[in-house]
């Protein structure tokens, strides 16, 4: 795994120095502490940060040609390198190393932007080709690797793997965007079409970007798609197999390295079943290690150690507490834009504990997105059949009257909560959904921003974007466009983001074995009752594992990674919560005062839950100090 920086003129090719480029890569040393290097060349410019993970003695880049006519810069894994390698070399490609990012280099020249859909892998990378006088930068499907970039002054393009390498350079305008900021309370984090910084892109997953000397900027080009549209045939027990051989061959490939590698191991579904197929595949005992929280409502260590025990790994564990607060500064320098999803803590933990004893750790990330594991969407799928048995207008004036007058109870057991589920029947199935994955809803947002902050943003609603998604799916099926949303939006802005910017953090490698994109591909063909049926989420995934698995495992309630932040923010850090609702973002003039201080009164008094939103407001605060300079 590595960081990635470089500079390309898109006008006129102006020498590029060196030295920036060089400070562009080297703030981001700890995605690459293995080595670095930058080439430069007329009017352009790519630097490298090494985690040398295959080919270690070899594969220093940026990495040329024989003919020193294409460069390239690269981060992350391509598992089928050696079959491209083969197509190439029948070719007459001749390969001097024996690493994966060469393969980069024939596979342009053989086939041009088609050398993507040929790569099986995790990836982002920059490709200069001075015959073409072409920069072509290009992101996995999934968009596993981050790929950031922006156009500069002068109209030169600058790139980085992480923002912090954007803005090492000093021709980057540092300005928030307060579109970003909306969409950031919206949905816990800045989705991949925004970013804080204003002016920066990020390039789409499953997308590319060719640009050429000469010619205005393009926008980006989709490469891959998830459809839903299609349905497999063929019977249940067809199918099982099919997911078996999917899932073995996911982590199997993920699997090859040759430095030490093990597993984040939760006790759920997804990571247990990573860990049994490992352990089926190695001669060796598994690598693993876990996180626990001081709250045992939130603890899922027995489960990992009943797992660990099974399939004889060596497994290690350490507890999470409050007094992990200092932490989040790090978190803050990590992730550079605010980031809300408080199980960035704990990841971020058990990546140090991983990187302790090896330098690659399989996560099992993914499954729920692909075979409808969360709980929202066995919900949203049941308001789905309600909304189909009654008129639309019939239908929000019912269910409207009931959500207006049943009150909001936070502190109520989840079952007298129904407020919620009467306001999302009110609803459309899009835009409840949209509010669904949401964590400021725009009620609380229009009471907490300031009029002028409203009005800058000119009717920009973080919702749309999903609402949007979900209206324009290949797909069939409600259930079909929610995932679809979420593989598109929620997936690579949170979880990825998350996993990517905690592991770097540490230098290491994490790889996602379930979001191998043919069992993606296959999860998208399965009949609705294949991934959700009988209110269980993940059905065929947790048949097909059944022989590994013990059913305390493959059906328990799913926990999820969850930090108890909100009884934090009542205890231990209640000063916290205090200072952040009544001294801090004053400088900023984006919030109404009043309704900021209440929110931190009516959680400290158990009135309502805002231990999400004060979560929120700590990290935005951290994010805005180190970006913009701006303090409370």
């Amino acid at each position: 795994m590595c960081g990635i920086a470089g500079l390309f003129h898109l006008g006129t090719p102006k020498p590029v120095d060196p030295a920036r480029v060089r400070a562009m890569i080297d703030i981001q040393a700890h995605r690459g502490p293995d080595g670095s290097g930058v080439w430069v060349a007329q009017g352009v410019g790519l630097g490298h940060r090494r985690l040398s993970i295959i080919d270690l003695g070899g594969g220093a880049q940026p990495m040329l040609s024989p003919d020193e006519r294409v460069a390239v810069t690269y981060n992350g894994e391509i598992y089928n390198f050696r079959e491209v390698r083969r197509e190439l070399e029948v070719g007459g490609a001749e390969f001097r190393t024996d690493s994966d990012t060469e393969v980069l280099i024939h596979g342009w020249r053989a086939w041009g932007p088609e050398l993507l859909p040929r790569l099986n892998g995790m990836f982002a990378f920059a490709l200069f080709d001075a015959d073409r006088q072409t920069l072509f930068m290009a992101r996995d499907r999934l968009g596993v690797k981050p790929l950031h970039y922006t156009r500069l002054a002068d109209g030169s393009i600058a790139f980085a793997s992480e923002l912090k390498g954007l803005l090492a350079n000093p021709a980057v305008r540092r300005e928030p965007s307060l579109q970003a900021i909306e969409d950031y309370f919206a949905l816990g984090y800045i989705p991949d079409d925004a970013c804080l910084v204003a002016g920066v892109q990020k390039l789409p997953a499953g997308s590319y970007l060719l640009l050429e000397r000469g010619k205005p900027e393009p926008a980006p080009v989709t490469w891959w798609d998830v459809d839903f549209s299609q349905r497999t045939t063929g019977s249940t027990r067809d199918a099982e197999e099919q997911m078996r051989t999917h899932l073995r061959d996911g982590v199997t490939s993920r699997m090859v390295s040759d430095v030490p590698l093990g597993a984040f191991l939760s006790g759920g579904v997804d990571s247990s079943s990573v860990v049994a197929l490992m352990a089926e595949a190695s001669p060796n005992a598994v690598q693993t290690c876990s996180i626990g929280f001081d709250s045992a409502a939130h603890d899922e260590t027995h489960y990992a150690a009943l797992i660990a025990k099974r399939f004889a790994t060596n497994h290690r564990k350490r507890i999470v507490a409050a007094d992990d607060f200092p932490a989040i500064d790090v978190l803050a320098n990590a992730f550079d834009e605010p980031f809300a999803d408080a199980s960035a803590l704990p990841t971020w933990r058990v990546c140090q504990l991983a990187r302790e004893t090896v330098t690659v750790a399989l996560s099992g990330d993914g499954a729920d997105e692909i075979f409808a594991g969360y709980r929202r969407y066995k919900f949203q799928s049941a308001e789905e059949r309600v909304r189909g048995l009654m008129p639309a207008d019939f239908r929000r004036s019912i269910f409207g009257k009931l959500a207006h007058y049943y009150p909001k109870a936070d502190w109520a057991p989840q079952k007298f909560r129904a407020k919620s589920t009467f306001e999302a029947l009110a609803r459309d199935g899009d835009e409840a959904y949209a509010r669904a994955v949401g964590v400021t809803g725009p009620e609380m947002r229009a009471a907490l921003f300031s009029p002028s902050f409203k009005a800058a943003l000119q009717g920009h609603r973080a919702e749309d974007r999903i609402v949007a998604a979900m209206r324009n799916a290949p797909a069939r099926d409600p259930l079909d466009r929610a995932q679809y949303a979420d593989l598109k939006i929620w997936l690579p802005g949170d979880i990825l983001t998350k996993v990517d910017r905690t592991s770097m953090a540490v230098s290491l490698e994490a790889r996602e074995p379930l979001l191998d994109h043919r069992l993606v591909e296959f999860g998208a063909t399965l009949p609705v009752s294949l991934r959700l049926r009988g209110g269980t989420g993940k059905w065929l995934m947790k048949k097909a594992m059944q022989k590994y698995l013990p059913d305390d495992i493959l059906y328990r309630q799913k926990m999820g990674f969850v930090t108890p932040i909100s009884a934090w923010f009542r205890g231990a850090l209640a000063e916290e919560a205090t200072r952040i609702t009544t001294t801090a973002f004053a400088e900023t003039g984006w919030f109404d005062p009043v309704v900021l201080a209440k929110v931190g009164t009516d959680h400290a008094s158990g009135v309502r839950d805002h231990g999400r939103l004060l979560w929120q407001l700590v990290m935005l605060e951290k994010s805005l100090a180190r970006v913009f300079g701006l303090h409370g």
